[in-house]
């Protein structure tokens, strides 16, 4: 079983939308836009690699905090995909995110975050219990995504602590302070989320060279492979053994949806992982996982041949001097 935490789940909509005006000359007018289409599930990142692994036909529980009407409409959504929940419900209203896709822009979303209810300490104890008692089952981690207020921004580091205690590998696909500290604990692989900043920590993460040292700064923490998005179709795995560069032949202008590609790479991944693959192999299965996402309007390709398609378009390269 692989257990994701998303700590701040979401109920994620989408709107296609035909021109996005950004600004007007009478800025007294008011703006109306009107959907091509929309479309509506439940996310939160730790969310989407629990739905790409149910798909797979992988056991896996998605725990995390809920809230209110958008909270069961979420919880809803998971348990008709065959997802298992363990969440623990407090105060308030579970955030909704909104993206907006314009036509023959689907490569540059954008994206609405909302801040989420903030978690009182008892439901944070209640987690930890949940959570020690699912990590004898767990035969991987998944910690994804942003912390809600009122979570520390060491508190992935008190769960890898926790999972590795019980000898099981997590992944952590976060960005910020909640992944520095984290790191700290030798995660088995570290996917950061660099959608907002492109830095690790005081580390940038503009070029190669740039990507690499901050991938073997992760390694000197003990983790096991640390992959870094370089650009809209390429990746850099830095591990103890090497250094790699990922790579999608694939034209942009094919892409029609990237929010869910990164939550596909990491359950790609894991699915492969599961199989026994080596990483190498797993990993490329997981950049196909994230191709045929950015291909297809949902936020997720579940279509498991039109992912192994796009294998033949994914070349892993070794980097000299890596």
């Amino acid at each position: 079983m692989i257990l994701t935490v998303t700590l701040n789940p979401t109920l994620d909509k989408f709107y296609w939308v035909d021109h996005l005006p950004l600004s007007l000359e009478r800025v007294e007018e008011e703006i109306v836009i009107r959907a091509l289409k929309s479309s509506t599930s439940a996310g939160g990142k730790g969310i989407n690699v629990s739905i790409f692994l149910a798909a797979h036909g992988v056991d896996t529980v998605a725990m995390g905090f809920l809230a209110g009407h958008t909270g069961q409409i979420i919880l809803r959504d998971l348990l008709s995909r065959d997802v298992t929940a363990n969440f623990v419900w407090i105060e308030g209203e579970s955030r909704t995110n909104v993206t907006i896709l314009e036509q023959g822009k689907e490569y540059h979303p954008v994206r609405i975050h909302e801040e989420g209810p903030e978690v009182p300490h008892p439901a944070v104890d209640v987690f930890l219990r949940k959570y020690e008692r699912m990590l004898a089952r767990a035969g991987y981690v998944v910690l994804a995504g942003a912390l809600p207020p009122g979570i520390p921004d060491d508190f992935y580091r008190t769960l890898v602590q926790s999972a590795k205690l019980r000898g099981v590998p997590t992944v952590l696909h976060t960005g910020g302070d909640p992944l520095v500290e984290a790191v700290q604990e030798g995660p088995y692989l570290v996917k950061p989320d660099v959608r907002e900043e492109l830095r690790f920590g005081d580390m940038p993460l503009r070029t190669e060279e740039e990507i690499i040292r901050a991938g073997r700064r992760a390694v000197e923490c003990g983790v096991k492979a640390c992959l870094i998005s370089h650009h809209v179709t390429g990746d850099i795995l830095i591990t103890s053994d090497g250094v790699w560069e990922l790579e999608a032949k694939v034209p942009l202008t094919t892409f029609k949806n990237l929010v869910g590609a990164d939550d596909a790479l990491v359950g790609g991944i894991l699915v492969e992982l599961t199989r026994g693959a080596a990483l190498l192999d797993a990993v490329k299965y997981g950049m196909a996982a994230a191709v045929a996402t950015a291909e297809v309007e949902e936020k997720l390709c579940l279509d498991k041949a039109a992912i192994e398609r796009e294998l033949d378009h994914v070349v892993i390269r070794p980097k000299g001097g890596g």
